[in-house]
């Protein structure tokens, strides 16, 4: 659930409201609106430079507590280093640390979004406004004694900028992505005894609500498509199994969509081959890759995109029990090649065996992106900075990796081959659902691609980023919502009419 938080913009000459934050850069200088405003404090400012030995360096700030010589409860300045050599991703990294210097008791707060020598573009103001509602971003629901027991209710930011009306559409879009990344988290936060399968079904509905037609196949219609991939990774549990399809009708009629493909295992015990019991309650995560679809296809309804999009997620509980799948088992897929199980822990592939495709089959798209939260070997490889990129494509792997540079969701490629496609050829089936140990992220990347024929393709493995990562500078939750902001700055660079 996201901390109460509401940005709006004004123009550089509006009277500040709350905390007050404003910008310098490495030699401590002022922009001309912001100059204006902290005119009558300079004095304080100076004394507070002097007594802090404060030097101006990238972010970092100084905080000063009721200014002499300015109509505010707080003074914070913040650096943002040279000012001139700011990229894009950078004011989403201001957004994230303005939010987070801004007092937990404050109700209103204005940041004056002026830089010393060099201009702040409508598109800037509105990634600064990103970074904040990301960064403000908790999740406390199940909670019953807060950090602050009063309820102060919403804060309020206000950023000045120069050209109001330009930042205030350029924010639009990006409140619809920062509403699609909230979603993710929660997702993936929720714990399992409330997100199962079938609430998270209803969940993915909700999103009818922005314009998003939705589909719903239960463990009887998917037993009539022939999922018997899928619904052999669920029988185990006693909570049904679900596919969700979600599309999003932006673009031009009869225009092929761009597909988007996630594992939801809203708990994954391992099944009969079982994980160890250190470290299992973060399965409740293993739904990272659904979670970010579902929210993907909020934000390109929610901000309009010219686009046709699909969304479909595969959800199940991967349990043991008496009916649970068992090593040896032989399934057959939706495709109607066989797999032979060689260890039920290696369940998401089977889930996106199906879905992929049934997507590739029922919508003929332009591309498929899966996600999931696929193997451990991919921490191994990458660490929690990178997620993992494997594609039949190169063009489409090129635009994945550049849309990672500009959002900070970084993707890394790593190889296919024949050589690793025989470690999954099975002595008794068309294949068996893991290759061993060694390159295992690679094999089970193998295993998905036969399921993709020609269809242009990219498989993200986001074991490392969209659960238990690193706190960043917009995400203090365990679910981080990685790959919202990438796959739609994907379709908007590339994909929309």
């Amino acid at each position: 659930m996201s901390e109460p938080v509401t940005v709006s913009f004004a123009k550089h000459n509006a009277a500040p409201k709350g905390v007050v934050v404003v910008l310098t850069d490495e030699s401590l200088a002022f922009g001309a609106a912001t100059q204006k405003l902290v005119k009558g404090a300079d004095a304080a400012l100076t004394r507070a430079f002097d007594a802090e030995r404060y030097k101006g360096k990238a972010w970092t700030g100084l905080d000063l507590l009721a200014p002499a010589g300015l109509e505010a409860p707080r003074l914070i300045v913040i650096s943002v280093g040279k000012a001139r050599e700011l990229k894009s991703s950078d004011f989403l990294k201001l957004g994230g640390l303005v939010a987070g210097k801004i007092p937990a008791s404050a109700r209103e707060a204005t940041l004056v979004l002026d830089l010393p020598g060099a201009k702040v573009s409508a598109d800037d103001a509105a990634e600064v406004g990103l970074g904040i509602a990301l960064r403000s971003y908790s999740f406390d629901r199940y909670k019953t004694k807060k950090k602050d027991e009063a309820d102060h209710g919403t804060l309020a930011v206000t950023l000045l900028v120069a050209d109001e009306p330009a930042a205030k559409r350029a924010y639009a879009a990006k409140e619809a992505v920062a509403d699609g990344v909230i979603l993710a988290r929660d997702l993936v936060n929720e714990p399992p005894n409330v997100l199962d399968p079938p609430e998270f079904a209803r969940r993915a509905e909700a999103l009818k609500k922005v314009g998003v037609e939705v589909e719903v196949f239960d463990d009887a219609d998917l037993a009539r498509l022939g999922m018997r991939a899928l619904l052999g990774v669920g029988q185990g549990s006693i909570k049904e199994s679900r596919v969700v399809v979600m599309q999003w009708r932006g673009g031009a009629k009869g225009d092929a969509p761009v597909a988007f493909i996630g594992k939801g295992v809203t708990f994954d015990t391992g099944g009969i081959s079982i994980k160890p019991a250190l470290g299992m309650e973060d399965m409740k995560g293993d739904m990272g890759g659904a979670a970010c679809v579902t929210g993907l296809m909020h934000a390109l309804a929610a901000r309009k995109a010219k686009v046709n999009a699909v969304g479909v997620i595969g959800i199940v509980e991967n349990m043991p029990d008496g009916a649970a799948q068992r090593p040896g088992d032989i399934v057959t897929s939706l495709s109607g090649q066989t797999i032979e199980i060689v260890n039920t822990d290696a369940e998401g592939r089977l889930v996106l065996a199906d879905v992929l495709w049934y997507a590739k089959e029922r919508f003929k798209p332009k591309f498929m992106i899966d996600l999931a939260t696929l193997t451990g070997a991919i921490l191994v490889a990458l660490g929690s900075d990178h997620a993992g990129l494997f594609s039949n494509d190169n063009e489409l792997a090129e635009r994945l990796a550049k849309a990672g540079q500009e959002t900070g969701e970084k993707v890394w490629r790593l190889p296919l081959g024949q050589e690793y496609d025989k470690l999954i050829d099975s002595k008794f089936a068309d294949m068996k659902n893991t290759g061993g140990r060694n390159a295992g992220s690679i094999t089970a990347a193998q295993f998905l691609k036969r399921f993709v024929d020609k269809t242009p393709w990219a498989h993200l493995d986001v074991a490392g980023t969209a659960m238990s990562s690193p706190p960043s500078d917009i995400n203090k939750s365990w679910g981080s919502g990685w790959g919202v902001r990438l796959l739609n700055q994907l379709v908007k660079d590339h994909y929309e009419g």
